[in-house]
């Protein structure tokens, strides 16, 4: 058994920050990668960023680029999504997923997923 529990969402003024956490736990669990995902009601889920857990190489989507920042605490099994410059429009449920084998950075696949954390930014 793997868990991926995120933390960190709440309200926010747009132009304002908010730090995401996701801890992973789990028997025998190795991280290799490990990315946010994003849904607003009514849409569908949405790619926000990834990281590789050894080297750190990561990739966003075009709407954060620059504004969000992906890093990971590797002792702790614990991955963290900086968000800065925040828009109404990133208003969403926040998911992690985490990977227990090796997979391409931009593969939309993940073995584990979180339930997410509620990230809302007024206008």
């Amino acid at each position: 058994q793997v868990q991926l529990v995120e933390s960190g969402g709440g309200l926010v003024q747009a132009g304002g920050s908010l730090r995401l956490s996701c801890a992973a736990s789990g028997r025998s669990f190795r991280n290799y990668r490990m990315g946010w995902f994003r849904q607003a009601p009514g849409k569908d889920r949405e790619f926000v960023g990834v990281i590789k857990w050894t080297g750190g190489n990561t990739y966003y989507a075009d709407s954060v680029k620059g504004r969000f920042t992906i890093s990971r605490d590797n002792a702790k099994n614990t991955m963290y999504l900086q968000m800065n410059s925040l828009k109404p429009e990133d208003t969403a449920v926040y998911i992690c997923a985490a990977d227990g084998v090796y997979r391409a950075l931009l593969q939309l696949e993940y073995d584990y997923w979180g339930q997410g954390t509620q990230v809302t930014v007024s206008s």
